[in-house]
């Protein structure tokens, strides 16, 4: 059974009708031409449907393969909560007390000192913190040196959403404080080793095996200000040739990690979006939460999460048009849990990909990827995929049915038919 369903993964559809292998050759002109895709349905137990079309790697024309490891960007998040909550079960962690208690100095709005600041707050980005000047800092750094004036938003914590990749930083560095353990290890022991994915936060807990699969990520474009459709494809990240990079963390002298002491600055990692894994192994970890926190692995039956705790996690902390306000990140987030992300299920609204669609999970984007993990609890379905390039800007075309990119609008609608 376990050599079928690998023999699956790693045959890319043929069919050249397929909607996702029209959007990388570039027939289809609802999107911009895409250099790699890759979907995955999967049901409680199994995966139903897994394909990729495109190139890796361009410039060592190696293809892109359903066991191609990809940085997913902002799914990250939603991995770390898992690691957060299954810490609130083991009583390391308490998911409504001041996080200020582990981090062994105040962490408040400067405008509300009163104010404690918890976890919930932090994992459903209702704690007044936003991005400001930057959420990613040295090594050398603590991160109490590094916030400013200009990390709080207007409202005080609790009071206001606002999506802040700064968050997932603060809820890393509690997580250190609070066991002692470098964040990346932590993922490793709390999540990836028990579902046995070969997986890791800036490679770190990833195989030299994992490295040897990694797609590059591109733009048509030096950055995200400078498209040029008739341009040649440019990397943005992983082009690593099958080498391990030097140093998985930024540094301004030197690069020991040896000296880094955890609880000082959870951001090193880069746990907002910094985790590079297959995307079947994403639609595992989307069974995981279908399932109420059991996973199957090869050695049988595990459970990371117990039912109530997924059920809390799946509960909307933020709606949009609720008494609390907030930004809708250009109407794709109506909705926000302690951790995941939800779609409202709005008729009409323009958080829907599909119609209809109340769904869990979390969006990725960045350095040319768009990605997602979605749960349909109704169905029982688990959706997955990661764009690795774009000719042009994703969000220039016309969108199709949601405000969501074009491409995404049908690959989900693909996806989910």
């Amino acid at each position: 059974m376990r050599a079928i369903l690998a023999l699956c993964l790693l045959l890319a559809s043929p069919a050249a009708a397929n909607p996702l292998a029209a959007l990388v050759a570039g027939t289809d002109p609802r999107a911009p031409q895409l250099s790699g895709v890759v979907g995955v349905v999967a049901d409680k137990n199994r995966i139903l449907r897994a394909e990729a079309h495109g190139l890796a790697d361009i410039a060592a024309n190696r293809p892109l393969k359903t066991d191609s490891v990809i940085r997913v960007a902002s799914i990250s998040k939603l991995v770390v909560a898992i690691a957060v909550w299954r810490l609130v079960e083991q009583g390391r962690l308490k998911i409504d007390e001041d996080v200020s208690l582990w981090l062994g100095w105040n962490l408040r709005h400067p405008g509300h000192p009163d104010t404690p600041i918890t976890l919930r707050q932090l994992l459903s980005h209702t704690s007044g913190i936003v991005d400001g000047p930057g959420y990613a800092f040295p090594l050398e750094d603590r991160l109490q040196d590094r916030l400013t004036p200009q990390h709080w938003g207007p409202s005080a914590p609790g009071g206001r959403f606002e999506y802040a990749n700064l968050n997932y930083g603060l809820i890393a560095t509690v997580m250190e404080a609070a066991t002692g353990e470098r964040f990346d290890r932590l993922m490793t022991r709390l999540v990836m080793a028990p579902l046995t994915i070969d997986a890791g936060y800036n490679w770190q807990g990833a195989s030299d095996a994992a490295i040897t699969r990694v797609a590059v990520l591109y733009r048509k474009g030096r950055d995200e200000t400078a498209w040029n459709p008739a341009g040649p494809w440019l990397a943005q990240v992983d082009d690593l040739n099958g080498q391990r990079a030097g140093c998985p963390v930024v540094f301004r002298a030197r690069c020991d990690l040896a000296a880094y002491r955890p609880g000082d600055n959870g951001t090193i990692f880069s746990p907002q979006g910094g985790l590079r894994i297959t995307i079947p192994d994403l639609a595992r970890i989307g069974q995981l939460l279908l399932r109420g926190g059991e996973a199957a692995t090869e050695s049988g039956r595990v459970r990371l999460l117990k039912p109530a705790t997924v059920r809390v996690m799946l509960t909307p902390v933020w709606q949009a048009g609720g008494s609390l306000p907030g930004d809708d990140y250009h109407g794709q987030m109506l909705c926000f849990g302690a951790g995941p992300h939800c779609l409202s299920g709005r008729a009409g609204a323009p958080d829907q990909p599909v119609k209809g669609a109340r769904w869990w999970g979390h969006l990725g984007e960045a350095y040319g990827l768009l990605a997602g993990l979605w749960i349909d609890q109704r169905r029982g379905l688990v959706f997955a995929y990661a764009l690795t390039g774009s000719s042009d800007d994703p969000f220039k075309s016309e969108p199709v049915a949601s405000s969501f990119s074009s491409a995404e609008d049908i690959i989900l609608a693909e996806l989910a038919r």
